[in-house]
């Protein structure tokens, strides 16, 4: 026996074997199908008739889109064309797009509500994305008063004595802070109120007539599609927020009056149908205004949507606060915080955090819910949808115009639903 036998076991191995490649079934995405699709029995069986489902409502929708018309001038034409083969008549969008997008907007301004959109990603930029410097905050602040001018137009002082009411209640808070705390938040209120009420329109008209500068006036009635849905439902968002989480606040406060004006408050809007509410805005509060200009039913419509949307708002803001250990409140008196300091910096940025779910769910849904605003006479996309399939040209097409509609919906509540996901994996500190 050799020296090399001698000093060798057989069942010990003295070299290293070269590195061999995982099996297939354990990389990529073929561990995946296993471990997600066909990981049993049950799991096999739906991923199979799901594969079916999606196979048929292809097999039974792809042809129909492939085998669309975007150019034909009305239906009958789109008919001509297919000559009796299935097919999807686009054409009603090429044809109606600007009205759809616009209303009855006139077409030489459309530029306007073009360049308000594109600046309201740049007003919103600094608000979603923290590492943007915080000065560009001013142009989020500034943004309403600019969008409202750009889409409206008429005299340019007119946004701007109403900003001068914000001003007012700063003015009001700072001067009254030194009194008393609470009377510096009614102040704050009061202040822009009483402004926008007594002084306001008489600096618009002096102003006006000194000096008349704006743009050219368009009125609400022609105002319609996408457009307005937009400014419903961004103005409703914006403002639902605010004024929700003033509500939860008043709602677990002690205070013998404030408390019970919030759960009024709260339980009732949430308690009638926002359709209900929407008829009321539209029919019955011109009698309980003083005489006098009629109040445009947009502005209308926008603050009972923000007052429909701030109830439910407020309840998940309240989830939020009800999350939250008691330590945390003990925390924050422990380091000498008052109330305000206490909800600023330590309770309400936790319970945001834990509320955002709920919050841009509340968020997608008042966005859709714009939608019911065609009860009340006003044309949003599904109302323009109406009076274009109203027309003889287009008299009936139905699935054209309502993909249309439902993919610009689906792209702004997919936008704030990936949004949200993106703001919750920043935010979290767990490990899990």
């Amino acid at each position: 026996m050799s020296d090399t036998h001698a000093n060798t076991v057989a069942y010990v191995r003295n070299e290293m074997l070269p590195p061999s490649d995982a099996p297939r079934s354990q990389t990529g995405a073929v561990k995946w199908m296993l471990e997600n699709l066909f990981s049993g029995w049950a799991n096999t069986a739906m991923t199979l008739i799901s594969l079916l489902v999606i196979w048929w409502a292809l097999s039974s929708v792809g042809p129909w889109l492939l085998n669309s018309v975007w150019t034909a001038g009305s239906l009958a034409e789109c008919r001509a064309i297919l000559d009796g083969a299935t097919g999807a008549c686009f054409s009603v969008i090429t044809n109606r797009w600007h009205q759809l997008l616009f209303g009855f907007y006139p077409p030489h301004l459309y530029w306007r509500p073009v360049l308000t959109l594109v600046l309201l990603f740049v007003a919103l930029a600094p608000v979603l994305f923290p590492a943007l410097p915080r000065k560009l905050l001013v142009l989020s602040a500034l943004y309403p008063f600019v969008g409202y001018h750009l889409l409206w137009g008429g005299s340019v002082w007119f946004p701007i004595s109403v900003a001068l009411g914000f001003v007012a209640g700063f003015v009001a808070y700072k001067l009254l802070l030194k009194v008393n705390n609470l009377l510096a938040i009614f102040g704050a209120i009061l202040g822009p109120v009483l402004w926008w009420m007594f002084v306001a329109g008489q600096i618009d008209s002096a102003l006006s007539s000194a000096l008349p500068l704006g743009l050219e006036f368009v009125r609400s009635d022609r105002f319609g599609g996408f457009l307005i849905s937009l400014i419903i439902g961004i103005s409703g968002i914006s403002l639902s927020l605010p004024i929700g989480i003033l509500l939860a606040l008043g709602r677990q406060s002690d205070m013998v009056f404030l408390k019970p004006v919030c759960v009024l408050v709260i339980e009732f809007i949430r308690g009638v149908p926002l359709i209900t509410l929407l008829f009321n805005d539209s029919l019955l509060l011109n009698y309980f205004l003083p005489p006098g200009p009629a109040f445009d039913l947009i502005l209308r419509v926008i603050i009972m949507v923000t007052l429909f949307a701030s109830a439910y708002m407020a309840e998940v803001i309240r989830g939020g606060l009800a999350a939250l250990p008691k330590g945390q409140y003990e925390a924050a008196d422990a380091l000498g915080l008052d109330y305000w300091k206490a909800q600023r910096l330590i309770i309400m940025p936790q319970a945001l955090k834990i509320s955002i779910p709920g919050i841009v769910n509340t968020f997608i849904g008042l966005f859709k819910d714009t939608t019911l605003v065609v009860f009340i006479g006003l044309l949003d996309p599904i109302g323009l949808s109406n009076a274009i399939r109203a027309d003889t040209n287009w008299n009936g097409i139905y699935w054209e115009l309502f993909i249309f509609i439902g993919a610009l919906f689906f792209i702004f509540c997919f936008g704030m639903s990936r949004y949200s996901m993106y703001l919750e994996r920043k935010l979290k500190t767990d490990h899990r």
